[in-house]
């Protein structure tokens, strides 16, 4: 199928950027990125009834946005992503705040990282050093050295980066692999008196199900779509990045499935920490094995290598989003200009960096440190939720024959282009598994000092940073005359 000239127009502007990624970049990062490290602790919090939470989640939400996004990658195989997809199928300022919200889901997923990595590092070297890693000015610290070597990889390139991304996809696996094992191994040991992965129960239906269950929905197996912002850097977008997802897919719900598992079997469900669950069942679950014992807090350590790394494809991600927007005149050129040698947006990536800096000081402000991740953690996802109920609106907006006709995106159309009766049907499913998300992110599920001053927090902050992004769009137009 030849390719619109609206679409080529776009892809001749990715052309002076060296294509870096092939399958196996590509299926190790979709790895590395859609497996967070909180989400078996989350899913723990429904008890045996997680198996078929996470069944319900895959078969309403995970399908359908791999069918969705392989579905709009093959159409607009374009650097830019998402951001591209909801210009060509909307409008411009659909397209614009797209990648405002996708630009500030990035800022806050990766400013979380600092007290991440402070939790990890209690783990690994035990209580002695609480009372460091529960200090805010420690927290700023180490949050400053993480964004200064993201911002330094970032302008050496994927041609280095990736290989930080497939080494933290390849230790999530590893990891994943020694929280498995761990309940089984006190089995054997006899500190385990019995472990049941696959054993579930009827689920409860109330608020906080629900709640929970949007977040193994969305919050969970979101991400997809990630890895075709680098779609211009890529070699044959589009047979790699659908193929990324199809391998990957199973690989992730097989890891989460049983990852919740090995969370209930060690740790009682009221004891769950949200923010570092698996540093708290390797801990659990090796320590009663004797030298067996040295396995935990290695295993840590590589996780906080993980989670870096999986920081670093947000991060890398993100600096693309302004260079995109100043290819088409929405913000100035200067985010447009590349490193000589590197051929990387320097200017993008040294702006990001600092706004990624500034929101992690700020979320330390007045609240306790689990209360301070679910607030940015709670944040980001809102902003990642509405631009995923924009992509699963533009296949049923591109079904309709008026829009097919108007040849902007698809001048002269034959009717195979159309989406399909099972693409509208996942993207009918993903966005009310996203919608649902929506609505009940507001809920915090741990205990903080005001649910309703948390709520009134997180709303203020989607709502004015959307005017903002709407009055930086207008402006820009206008500019533009």
């Amino acid at each position: 199928m030849p390719l619109p000239a609206e679409i080529e127009s776009r892809q001749a502007l990715s052309h002076d950027l060296p294509r870096e990624l092939g399958l196996p970049d590509l299926v190790l990062t979709q790895i590395l990125f859609i497996v967070g490290l909180p989400w078996v602790g989350v899913a723990a919090k429904q008890g045996p009834a997680h198996v078929v939470f996470w069944l319900i989640a895959a078969a309403c939400f995970y399908v359908p946005s791999a069918i969705v996004v392989i579905h709009l990658n093959r159409l607009m195989p374009l650097e830019g992503g998402l951001y591209q997809w909801a210009k060509l199928g909307f409008n411009d300022l659909v397209g614009f705040l797209v990648a405002w919200n996708l630009w500030l889901f990035a800022i806050l997923n990766t400013s979380e990282v600092g007290i991440q990595a402070t939790q990890y590092l209690g783990y690994a070297v035990g209580p002695s050093i609480e009372w460091l890693t529960g200090n805010k000015a420690f927290i700023a610290l180490v949050s400053a050295a993480i964004f200064v070597g993201l911002m330094w990889l970032a302008v050496r390139g994927l041609s280095v980066g990736k290989w930080v991304h497939k080494s933290g996809g390849a230790l999530m696996l590893l990891t994943f692999g020694a929280l498995l094992a761990a309940p089984w191994l006190n089995v054997a040991h006899g500190s385990l008196p019995s472990f049941h992965p696959l054993s579930t129960a009827a689920p409860v239906v109330s608020l906080m199900s629900l709640n929970l269950l949007g977040k193994m929905g969305f919050g969970a197996f979101g991400g997809f779509e990630y890895v075709a912002i680098h779609a211009g850097e890529c070699r044959n977008p589009v047979r790699t990045i659908g193929m990324s997802v199809m391998i990957a897919a199973p690989i992730i719900a097989i890891m989460f499935i049983l990852g919740t598992s090995s969370v209930l079997g060690l740790i009682p469900q009221d004891q769950i920490d949200l923010i570092a669950p698996i540093p708290q069942v390797l801990t659990v679950g090796f320590g009663p094995l004797g030298l067996a014992s040295l396995i935990a807090p290695i295993t840590i350590v590589v996780l906080l290598w993980v989670r870096i790394a999986q920081a670093s494809v947000m991060f890398t991600g993100n600096t693309r989003m302004p260079m995109v927007a100043g290819w088409d005149g929405l913000l100035p050129e200067w985010f447009t200009r590349l490193h000589p040698r590197n051929r990387t947006p320097v200017n993008s990536i040294l702006f990001v960096g600092a706004a990624t800096f500034m929101f992690s000081l700020l979320g330390l402000i007045g609240v306790g440190k689990q209360e301070a991740f679910q607030l940015l953690w709670n944040g980001s996802a809102v902003f990642y939720a509405l631009t995923y109920l924009v992509m699963f609106a533009i296949p049923l907006r591109l079904a309709r024959p008026a829009r097919l006709a108007q040849g902007r995106l698809l001048p002269g159309a034959r009717d195979a282009e159309r989406p399909s009766a099972l693409v509208q049907i996942a993207a009918v499913s993903g966005f009310l598994m996203t919608l649902l998300y929506v609505g009940l992110s507001i809920v915090p599920i741990v205990q903080v000092e005001s649910r309703f001053l948390f709520a009134l927090k997180l709303t203020a902050l989607v709502v004015v940073t959307n005017v903002i992004g709407f009055v930086i769009f207008r402006r820009s137009r206008a500019a533009l005359g």
